[in-house]
């Protein structure tokens, strides 16, 4: 893969936070965000605000809660994080219309947009997946 392809697909696969924002502005309808990080409670408590919490390691049992006649975006903790791309590539083998949020909840919460506090109700595994 040269660069121009690389470059390519990797903006038709993920979108950033700034753009997400004035998307789901103009179309607030057309998107389904999803807050996909594992791990522990107390560090999974400040989400992205109107997201879905569905974790990774819950996804197989809840894709009756992801809509696929919308825009889904997944997101989970930074840059490092793999997680959000390996949900993101398992939606769409599953016919989901997927995109990945850049830089996850941090990169959301270095731009002040604004964010939900809560308490998951489900204790997950205190590992990542990343």
């Amino acid at each position: 893969m040269n660069a121009l392809d690389y470059f390519n697909a990797r903006l038709q696969a993920t979108i950033s936070p700034m753009d997400y924002i004035r998307a789901k502005e103009m179309n607030p309808e057309q998107y389904f965000l999803i807050d996909v990080r594992n791990g522990p409670a107390h560090v999974r408590s400040v989400t992205i605000k109107d997201a879905h919490v569905i974790p990774e390691q819950e996804l197989d049992n809840r894709l009756d809660e992801i809509p696929k006649d919308k825009k889904i975006i997944v997101y989970c903790w930074d840059v490092w994080c793999n997680t959000a791309a390996k949900v993101a590539k398992s939606l769409l083998e599953q016919g989901y219309n997927v995109k990945e949020l850049t830089g996850g909840i941090s990169a959301w919460q270095e731009m002040n947009f604004p964010v939900s506090t809560s308490t998951p109700d489900n204790p997950l595994s205190n590992h990542c997946g990343c």
